[in-house]
C-alpha cells in the first residue's frame, strides 16, 4: 500500500516534466547547496562532532530522504535543534552513542509513520511551538560559546555550562571573537535581495576563509575534511556496548520527537508556500530510513530543515530532485573544496549559527503575544521557552502541551449558575395566582457538569436551600460525566429533605442520557423534567 502511494505520488509530482522544469531543479540545487554548505559543517560542529559529519549528514539526508520524502519541496538535513540534544550526548557516550540513538530514533520515526501518528504534531499549540524554537534558538546561542571565545566549562546542562565560564579562570581569545563578531555584523547588514542569489552566509565564511589563509590567525579552524562518504568515525555493530543501549533509549525518543515536530511543522509551513499538502506519514518513514543509514556512514541525525526547503521553494524547485542535485553539489564540493574548507575559522562557524538562531525565533508572532497582551498565549510561550532551556527538549514540549490542556480545561470547564426569580411575564393566568410561584427561582447552568464544577454548583444552590421550589434550567449544559450527575443527585437529595422541589427544563438529549444511566431521573421523578421553563410553571400551577 505504501509502495502504491508512493509510485503514485511520483507519477503525479513528474507529470508533464521536461528540460525546462529541469533546468530549475539544477538552479534551485545549486542555491540550496549554497545555502547549506556554512550550515551542514557549522551544525556538525556545534553537535560535537566535526564538520565532515554534518556535510555527510547533508548529503545523504538530500539524497536518500530527499528521494523518498512525504512532500516534493523537504530538504532535510542537520539542524540547529539537534544540536540543541546532540552535544550532551557526544560528551557522556561520544559519537557511538551518537550513531546508535540516531539508528534507534529512525526506527521509531519509521514505527510512528506506519502507525499514522504523523497528526499528532497539529494538537501542539502554536505559542507551545514557538517558545521551542526560540528555547532551542537559545541553547545554539550559548552553544557557541566555546568555539566563539576560545572559553570552555565542565557543566553538563545549558544553565552549568553558561555558569562554569565565568567560574573557571581563562582568558578568551579576542581574535576568534572578533571574526565571529564580523561575521554577525556583515550577515545582518548583508542586503535581503543579493541573499536569494548569493547567501550572506556562505559569503560571509569565504571572507573569513580567505583572511584566516592570509593572516593566519591563531584561531582553531575546521580541520581536515575527508574525501570520502564512508567517515572513519562511523557505526559499527562491532563497538556497540549492549548494557549502555538501555541508556540511549530516552535521547534516541528525543531525537525522533524532535525530528518528528520538526519535519511535519516544516512539511505543513512549506506546503502552504508551495500548494501541495505534504504525506506526513510517509515523510516520517523516510526521516526513519535516512536516520537508520545515516550513522552507517559517520553522519549525525537528520530532519527537515524549514531554512533550505523554503530557499529551495523561492528558488523555483520542481521536484524532490532540487533536494537530490543540491547533495550532489555538496559531495562535488566536499572533494573539490576540501582543502580550502579545512581553513574555515570555528568562530565564524559559530558566527553563522549565532545569526540563524536569532533568525529562528518567530519575532512578528511573539511581538503579537505581548503587544495584544494575549496572556495565555505569553505564558505558554515563555513556560515552553524556560523548559526548553533548563529541561530536556522532550520534556519541554510535553510542559507546554500539559500547561496548555491545563489552562484549556479551567476556561472551558468554569460552570457559570445565574439566579433569578421568576419572570412574570412568562407565567399564564392560572400560574399567575399560584402561591407557591412566589417562593420559587430559577437556576441558569452554563458550562460542563463534571467533577470539577459540583463543587460550585453546590455553593451556588445552597443559597436556594430557603426556596419552596428550584428550577434547573441546563440548556447551555453540554456535557455530564458520572462524578457531576452524582454530586447533583446528592444535592436534589438534600434540597428535598428541607423541603424544597426541584424540576429540570431543557436538559440536552446526551445529558439527559447520562441522568438515565446514573440513576438521577430515577431517584427524581420523570414527571419532574420538562422541556422549558415555562412547561414546569404550568405544571406547577395546575396541580
Amino acid at each position: 500500500m505504501l509502495l502504491k502511494n508512493y509510485a503514485r505520488a511520483l507519477k503525479k509530482e513528474f507529470s508533464g516534466y521536461n528540460g525546462k522544469s529541469f533546468g530549475k531543479d539544477v538552479l534551485a540545487g545549486i542555491t540550496v547547496a549554497a545555502v547549506a554548505l556554512p550550515l551542514a559543517l557549522a551544525f556538525g560542529v556545534s553537535s560535537g562532532a566535526d564538520a565532515a559529519a554534518g556535510l555527510i549528514t547533508a548529503i545523504i539526508a538530500g539524497l536518500l530522504i530527499g528521494a523518498l520524502s512525504g512532500g516534493s519541496y523537504q530538504i532535510s538535513g542537520p539542524t540547529g535543534a539537534m544540536t540543541a540534544i546532540l552535544l550532551p550526548l557526544v560528551a557522556q557516550y561520544k559519537m557511538q552513542g551518537v550513531f546508535v540513538a540516531c539508528f534507534i530514533s529512525g526506527i521509531i520515526l519509521i514505527l510512528c509513520g506506519v502507525l499514522r501518528l504523523g497528526a499528532l504534531v497539529s494538537f501542539i499549540p502554536a505559542p507551545v511551538l514557538t517558545g521551542f524554537t526560540s528555547g532551542i534558538a537559545i541553547i545554539i546561542a550559548l552553544g557557541q560559546i566555546p568555539n566563539l571565545t576560545g572559553l570552555v566549562s565542565s557543566g553538563e546542562t545549558t544553565i552549568e555550562k553558561l555558569a562554569g565560564y565565568f567560574t573557571t579562570p581563562q582568558s578568551p581569545n579576542l581574535t576568534g571573537i572578533i571574526i565571529g563578531a564580523a561575521v554577525i555584523v556583515f550577515m545582518a547588514v548583508y542586503p535581503k535581495k543579493l541573499n536569494q542569489y548569493f547567501p550572506g552566509s556562505l559569503f560571509a565564511i569565504i571572507l573569513a576563509t580567505a583572511a584566516n589563509l592570509i593572516f593566519r590567525f591563531d584561531v582553531p579552524a575546521v580541520g581536515e575534511i575527508p574525501r570520502s562518504l564512508l567517515l572513519d568515525n562511523r557505526l559499527s555493530f562491532s563497538q556497540i556496548d549492549l548494557a549502555a543501549v538501555k541508556n540511549l533509549i530516552a535521547p534516541a525518543i528525543s531525537i525522533a520527537a524532535l525530528g518528528l515536530i520538526e519535519s511535519l511543522l516544516c512539511g505543513a509551513s512549506a506546503g502552504r508556500m508551495k500548494n501541495e499538502k505534504l504525506d506526513a506519514d510517509r515523510e516520517l518513514i523516510a526521516q526513519g530510513i535516512g536516520n537508520m543509514v545515516i550513522p552507517f556512514l559517520g553522519g549525525v541525525p537528520a530532519t527537515a530543515a524549514i531554512a533550505r526547503t523554503s530557499v529551495a521553494i523561492k528558488s523555483g524547485g520542481q521536484t524532490r530532485l532540487t533536494s537530490i542535485i543540491h547533495s550532489v553539489v555538496l559531495l562535488l564540493s566536499m572533494f573539490l573544496l576540501a582543502p580550502v574548507m579545512s581553513a574555515i575559522p570555528l568562530s565564524a562557524l559559530s558566527g553563522v549559527l549565532i545569526m540563524t538562531a536569532w533568525r529562528m525565533n518567530e519575532w512578528g508572532v511573539i511581538k503579537g503575544f505581548f503587544s495584544k497582551r494575549l496572556k495565555t498565549a505569553i505564558a505558554q510561550f515563555l513556560i515552553t521557552m524556560v523548559a526548553t532551556v533548563v529541561f530536556d527538549l522532550t520534556l519541554a514540549i510535553l510542559i507546554g502541551i500539559i500547561f496548555s490542556i491545563a489552562v484549556f480545561v479551567v476556561k472551558v470547564s468554569d460552570m457559570q449558575v445565574s439566579i433569578s426569580d421568576i419572570d412574570h411575564k412568562r407565567l399564564t393566568d392560572d400560574a399567575c395566582d399560584c402561591e407557591q410561584l412566589e417562593n420559587a427561582a430559577v437556576a441558569y447552568l452554563t458550562g460542563p457538569l463534571y467533577f470539577g464544577t459540583v463543587g460550585r454548583l453546590e455553593d451556588k444552590l445552597h443559597e436556594l436551600s430557603q426556596k419552596d421550589i428550584i428550577i434547573i434550567s441546563m440548556r447551555g449544559v453540554p456535557f455530564a460525566d458520572m462524578s457531576g450527575v452524582q454530586g447533583l443527585s446528592e444535592l436534589c437529595t438534600r434540597l428535598s429533605l428541607s423541603e424544597t422541589s426541584v424540576y429540570f427544563s431543557c436538559v440536552q438529549p446526551n445529558v439527559a442520557q447520562m441522568f438515565d444511566r446514573c440513576g438521577l431521573t430515577e431517584n427524581i421523578g420523570q414527571e419532574r423534567f420538562f422541556w422549558s421553563t415555562d412547561k414546569v410553571l404550568s405544571h406547577i400551577a395546575s396541580n
